[in-house]
């Protein structure tokens, strides 16, 4: 299998000014500078008030002055683009922010957006999801979030990268990327495959309170289990990665989550690369996918795609 080149030729780059906002801007800025891209700096300029029958809509409701200054200060969040070379250019546009990142992805069209994710706690979170993971779940191109730089341990430009594959199409489209951006990043990529495994605490079975021959059956199966694993993964890994850059390939079992971040923070991963599960909206946002589990506890960027 060759390792395609990616046409990232647009990046959306949703700004709120927040130090959040701003780390996601040094990301994207990077990237485009490997891929020779252009940036969308995108601001959404929220209502304070539901529409009301009668008036006029809330863009004519907010002042030429007012829109200018939003324009200067997002125009400002993204000088750093032009300092590097990159092209950028800024849209402002009025709505609830999830619903217009994904509307304006769609138009322009967007090859992968790049945004700030925010901390958050508590059953609201849990349960009604941030603007991230709506964008996330529901985007056609990939997603990159980046964490606050305040929790950040990634540096650029990137020189770790682990990418989870389950075998999935959304997994597997995200090894191509993580491979591609592994190439033009210099980047070591790690490739780990999770087994889903029930035992999760402790992390092995107690195979000592087993009877012999159940404690003997159940490691062989579980010998058998990551063998396996590992002969797919080298099965579905281009061949031209190995000729430019530096791959390992890892096994491992448990609660998948926590073992992505586990190999993430034991190979100081500067972005995780995962697949993005069609699942139905209560399930993901009430329980939590492993997908949105690894975006919210990330201390790094985590790169998402969904097939």
């Amino acid at each position: 299998m060759e390792l395609p080149t990616l046409n990232i030729c647009r990046i959306l780059c949703p700004v709120d000014f927040s130090d959040a906002s701003g780390h996601a801007v040094e990301q994207a800025v990077a990237i485009a500078g490997w891929y020779n891209a252009q940036i969308t700096a995108l601001h959404v300029y929220s209502p304070l008030f539901m529409p009301v029958p009668g008036l006029p809509p809330p863009a004519e409701r907010v002042s030429e002055a007012e829109l200018r200054r939003v324009r200067d200060q997002t125009a400002a969040s993204v000088r750093s683009a032009a300092v590097a070379g990159v092209a950028v250019d800024v849209a402002i546009e009025m709505g609830y922010p999830a619903s217009a990142i994904l509307d304006y992805a769609a138009r322009l069209p967007a090859k992968l957006i790049v945004m700030g994710t925010h901390g958050a706690g508590g059953f609201e979170h849990l349960a009604l999801g941030s603007v991230a993971e709506k964008v996330i779940r529901k985007a056609t191109c990939p997603v990159l979030t980046v964490p606050p730089r305040a929790r950040a341990t990634s540096v650029l430009p990137f020189r770790r990268l682990l990418c989870a594959v389950d075998f999935s199409d959304s997994s597997l489209a995200g090894l191509v990327f993580a491979c591609s951006l592994a190439r033009e990043s210099g980047a070591a990529l790690t490739i780990l495959h999770v087994i889903d495994w029930p035992w999760v605490e402790p992390r092995e079975p107690a195979y000592g309170r087993l009877p012999s021959k159940h404690a003997t059956a159940l490691a062989e199966f579980l010998e058998y289990l990551e063998k396996s694993e590992r002969d797919r993964l080298e099965t579905v890994v281009p061949g031209e990665l190995r000729a430019h850059c530096t791959s390992q390939l890892a096994v491992r079992h448990g609660k998948p989550y926590v073992e992505i971040l586990r190999a993430a923070e034991e190979v100081r991963a500067d972005l995780i690369v995962v697949g993005v599960h069609g699942r139905n909206v209560i399930d993901t946002t009430l329980f939590g996918s492993t997908t949105n589990q690894v975006v919210r506890r990330a201390t790094c960027p985590v790169l998402t795609l969904k097939q």
